[in-house]
């Protein structure tokens, strides 16, 4: 039998209740009554009532508009009430009569009234004042920074030094300020400007002048060295900290990871290739010029990251960029929250590198579509494999800074170089980090890369030498647990300040550069690794797991205003999995809540062109908040995936965001688009790719040259008189059912490996293909070659002087 719901009844007026009153000076309510110019009877004749509804629409009709973006055609008051009388007396338009109703009574029902509060419920959080009804978000640098920057001269090559040259910096003065917010504005591509990208990071660490990128992002931690306890292990013994399949042999063992079946290429003519565990090859084999890469790691990977190289080391590797990354132990593996597991746990942590390829040829179709097509792809290879007892990865970064061997370190000594330092939080709860080597230093001679190098836990001979195929790796240099929680995601503020959130809704703030700078004296004693760690701060912010961290990455100020750029920064991001975002100042010992939405925030990122973080709003929205002390809590919504966010990144270098969704797509938009009212320049969402999945026949296909998707507002398609693009939306969040497999559960731009590496993305989806993306920007116009103000030099005031406020392209989309 159906179930039925209980009839809605209106409830009785509390003074119609108690009867009309007699004696004035019985006792009534107890609340006094607010005077208005309405009388607030029950018996109000009904051309009264009418002009005074009519009056409240459109106050309420006002400040929809304000709020959704639409101007008041009004000025902002309401007519002369004998107007509005007037209006409302005016008989009804023939055929508009409601038949069947009788005549009209000028006595109202007795039910509830609204209350009598003036205004709206508005969509926003914060409780500052608006500067403006029609104000619209514009990022605020957070700090000003001295001095000249470097920037592009010619299309980026990702395997040769760039061409570079000092320009004035984004901070200079106000004029730059606003030429390049609204510059960048009219990128319309899915990558980054190469003739405005700038590195607007700031780290102490920054030596003299910040005008090079050696001096920005300098060498940290070069006194350390590898932990002697390196050896081989066979390919035998390292299968059991590989993925593998779900499926038991006859012996009880899990057999290898599976090949995963993927049809790649253009939509109607894809061709499907089976991919190994180990295996990558470029989508240049299936569409022309493009500059992807795919690789299997083997099973579902949460963990991936770029390796930060030092600018004078980069053309010592060769130009090699190398990549982490931090597979499950299988595709049915369901990591559970606050649950650790116990050590051993066996695992692993592949080190992947794209490097030139030495074998690429010219286009074989002769085309030369564009200079993407004289670029040389290069190719990918797992060149190291590391075996941990911890379990999988949850998470995996990099220090910030290169952190390479210092070459004095090891001309004298036989071992391998460091690579850098990779932190982690991992299924037994802890977080550490490792002393990654450098692969090309502890492959043997003449090594076939068809097949990684392995490496494991404790004890070595390099007495040994090299003979045989297999690493063994010693354990971490540093290991924080706590006995309460679980340590769930990490942020670096920089090379010595760590952030920590756990599972029980805290945050730990660890000085790991206090101990790294003597961790020498524990490696030559062997007592590794540190474990006797504790937190400068330990703040209780949210009331469940922590999801997501993100250091707001601004210096302090001090007593004059000044920034002080020798100190630690002070403000967190975070969110968790009780729907709320938080920023907190470590110093005041508590956050402050600064949005609050019914889902879990997965992700979160800082952006210094956005000036806040980047999270997870209302129905998987992602938004785009201001730190800023005069636009604290603000922001505007940027696009809307059609499923759950994993994952989101922004990049060090330029504007553009990328997310991964549940739905299987990764998608970049522009943080700078222009937000003014009746613009010229689209809101476009990229689609780089999106993985499909078929239930029945197992198989999946990658889908991508998606045509940009215009992102519309949500205060307009919810605005009842706009019911054609309502539609539209609603028509587009399709179902909300996807298979786990095809969901993009990380994303992370290249952020430490300078200007001309700014549009590398790299992906890791829940099937086990991870892909790297080398995506470039469009100008709007960019068939007319027009560029705004006239040319990048223009944009930037090299010449020295103001040219004025005059753009090439549409005024409408002027500053603010």
């Amino acid at each position: 039998m159906a179930r039925t719901l209980r009839p809605r009844k209106s409830q009785p007026n509390y003074a119609s209740s108690m009867g009309p009153a007699e004696d004035h000076n019985d006792a009534g309510p107890s609340t006094i009554p607010i005077e208005d110019e309405s009388s607030g009877s029950d018996f109000t004749p009904e051309t009264e009532t009418v002009s005074r509804r009519n009056r409240d629409a459109k106050a309420e009709e006002r400040d929809d508009e304000d709020d959704q973006g639409y101007e008041n055609s009004e000025g902002g008051q309401d007519g002369p009430p004998e107007k509005a009388q007037t209006l409302a007396t005016k008989p009804k338009a023939k055929g508009k009569v409601r038949k069947g109703k009788g005549p009209i009574s000028v006595v109202e029902s007795t039910a509830s009234k609204p209350t009598t509060l003036s205004g709206t419920l508005r969509r926003q959080m914060y409780v500052l004042p608006t500067p403006s009804v029609h104000h619209r978000h514009r990022a605020v640098p957070l700090y000003s920074v001295p001095g000249r920057v470097e920037r592009l001269v010619s299309w980026p090559r990702l395997f040769t030094n760039p061409e570079l040259a000092l320009t004035n910096n984004f901070t200079m003065n106000a004029t730059i300020v606003d030429r390049l917010n609204k510059s960048w504005g009219y990128n319309v591509g899915p990558g980054p400007l190469w003739e405005l990208v700038e590195d607007r990071a700031w780290f102490k660490e920054a030596q003299g002048l910040m005008e090079s990128e050696r001096n920005r992002r300098p060498k940290v931690y070069e006194n350390i060295s590898i932990p002697e306890g390196w050896t081989f292990i066979s390919i035998e013994d390292a299968s059991t900290y590989l993925p593998t399949d779900d499926i038991t042999t006859e012996d009880g063992n899990f057999r290898p990871a599976p090949p995963i079946p993927c049809s790649f290429g253009p939509f109607g003519s894809q061709t499907s290739r089976p991919t190994e565990i180990f295996t990558a090859f470029k989508m240049a084999d299936f569409i022309p010029n493009s500059q992807a890469h795919v690789f299997n790691a083997g099973a579902p990977a949460w963990g991936i990251d770029w390796c930060p190289l030092h600018p004078d080391t980069r053309e010592e590797y060769g130009h090699t960029y190398y990549l982490a990354v931090g597979p499950l132990p299988s595709q049915s593996h369901s990591p559970e929250i606050g649950i650790r597991v116990q050590r051993p746990s066996k695992a692993c942590i592949q080190i992947w590198s794209l490097r030139p390829d030495t074998n690429a040829t010219s286009n074989p179709t002769g085309e030369t579509v564009d200079m993407l097509s004289e670029q040389d792809p290069g190719m990918m290879r797992c060149d190291l494999v590391i075996c941990v007892d911890s379990g999988p990865a949850y998470e995996l970064k990099w220090c910030p800074l290169p952190s390479p061997s210092a070459q004095n370190l090891t001309a004298g000594r036989h071992g391998p170089r460091k690579l850098g330092l990779l932190s982690g939080t991992f299924e037994d709860g802890s977080f550490v980090i490792f002393a990654v080597p450098d692969p090309e230093d502890i492959a043997p001679l003449n090594y076939d890369y068809s097949r990684p190098l392995y490496s494991k836990h404790p004890c070595i001979d390099y007495s040994i030498g090299f003979s045989t195929p297999a690493v063994r790796m010693p354990e971490p240099i540093l290991r924080v647990e706590t006995e309460d929680a679980c340590c769930w995601c990490i942020d670096w503020a920089n090379s010595e300040v760590v952030a920590v959130g756990m599972t029980n809704g805290s945050i730990g703030v660890y000085d790991v550069g206090s101990v790294l700078k003597g961790i020498n004296e524990a490696i030559n004693s062997g007592s590794l690794p540190i474990t006797d760690l504790l937190p400068t701060h330990y703040l209780n912010v949210h009331q469940a797991a922590i999801r997501a961290l993100a250091w707001i990455r601004a210096p302090t100020s001090d007593s004059l205003g000044e920034p002080r750029f020798d100190e630690d920064p002070i403000i967190l991001g975070s969110g968790g999995s009780d729907g709320t975002v938080c920023l907190t100042n470590i110093r005041s010992g508590h956050g402050s809540v600064m949005n609050r939405t019914r889902d879990v925030i997965n992700a979160m990122s800082y952006s210094p062109y956005g000036g806040g973080p980047v999270t997870v709003d209302h129905d998987d929205s992602v938004k785009a908040y201001s730190a800023s002390p005069r636009m604290l809590g603000r922001g505007h919504m940027l696009m809307e995936p059609l499923g759950p966010v994993w994952s989101i990144s922004s990049s060090d270098y330029h504007p553009q965001l990328a997310v991964g969704a549940a739905d299987g797509t990764c998608t970049t938009t522009n943080l700078l688009r222009s937000t003014r009212r009746g613009g010229s320049v689209p809101f476009f969402a990229h689609k780089i790719y999106q993985l499909d999945y078929n239930r029945t026949t197992k198989e999946f296909r990658m889908l991508e040259q998606f045509f940009p998707q215009e992102t519309q507002d949500r205060g307009a398609a919810n605005n009842p008189k706009n019911v054609k693009l309502k539609n539209a939306v609603n028509n587009e969040r399709g179902t909300g059912v996807w298979p786990r497999e095809v969901g993009v559960q990380r994303v992370v731009w290249n952020n430490g490996n300078g200007l001309s590496a700014a549009g590398m993305l790299a992906s890791a989806t829940g099937s086990g293909l991870c892909r790297v993306d080398v995506l470039s920007g469009r100008w709007l116009k960019e068939k007319s070659m027009k560029m705004p103000y006239g040319g990048i030099e223009s944009i930037r005031l090299e010449a020295g002087d103001d040219l004025g406020d005059i753009m090439d392209v549409d005024e409408s989309d002027g500053s603010t």
